[in-house]
């Protein structure tokens, strides 16, 4: 069980795997309220920085899950380093699917609703392992502006147009299925930078170190790609954010 290797090549140099940066996740963590002992839940939760930093700035306690091992790995090592690992679990597994046994205050899915097919399905989700009362964290990519073509939203990640909202669009959704935004922090374009385009050293080394690896010729391509379709498309067309929600 893994995630696509072009990923766990790609982005084996990241501590965060989505357009957040760390003032970011700084941000989210102290709008949020978390008092000490707060427990927090994480699908999706990549090399583990969100968890990490929050169980040394605010004393929370987590669980992490993720599908990459690489990630679960880095994750485990950055607990240590930063003097949390007493605090902070992180398994390599697949959160679909996952209760968790203890009700959490804070149920998060960052940038990996795919989890629960989708926003809808990932709340649903989370919700059976959160107590009454506690928050919902999605983070989820939208619509700067609407795509002229379907060509151009496949060039930005998606399959087509429909598969993201505007921010409008989205927050009303939350709005029509029954929850109280209660605050958000959306990426901006440095953010994007800082994401895609930290992969293009990280791709450039590793194919100077594995010429001859059968996967070469996939992370060429991608190397030579990416920059172009990152300036022309991902940077302009999409947004991206984390929507805090508590149910009515």
């Amino acid at each position: 069980m893994d995630i696509p290797r072009i990923f766990n090549i790609s982005e084996s140099a990241h501590r965060i795997h989505n357009p957040f940066t760390p003032d970011n996740y700084a941000t989210l963590g102290t709008v949020l309220r978390m008092e000490p002992g707060t427990h927090v839940l994480d699908f999706g939760s990549g090399s583990g920085e969100m968890l990490c930093t929050w169980a040394r700035d605010h004393g929370i306690t987590g669980v992490g899950i993720d599908m990459s091992q690489l990630f679960s790995e880095q994750a485990k090592l950055r607990a240590e380093e930063l003097g949390v690992a007493d605090r902070v679990n992180f398994i390599h597994n697949d959160a679909t699917g996952y209760v968790a046994n203890e009700k959490c205050d804070v149920a998060a899915c960052v940038g990996a609703t795919w989890i629960g097919g989708g926003v809808a399905g990932t709340i649903e989700l989370l919700n059976k392992s959160l107590k009454p009362g506690g928050i919902l964290l999605i983070g989820e990519p939208y619509w700067r502006q609407l795509p002229p073509t379907e060509e151009v939203a496949r060039e930005c990640g998606a399959t087509s147009i429909a598969d993201f909202l505007t921010l409008t669009q989205l927050v009303a959704s939350f709005d029509e299925s029954g929850y109280d935004i209660v605050e958000m922090v959306l990426a901006d374009q440095e953010g994007w930078d800082r994401y895609i385009a930290a992969t293009w050293l990280t791709l450039r080394r590793w194919l100077e170190a594995n010429p001859d690896d059968d996967f070469a010729q996939e992370a060429r391509a991608q190397l030579t790609i990416s920059p172009k379709r990152h300036v022309t498309y991902t940077r302009e067309y999409l947004g991206w954010g984390v929507f805090a929600l508590m149910a009515r």
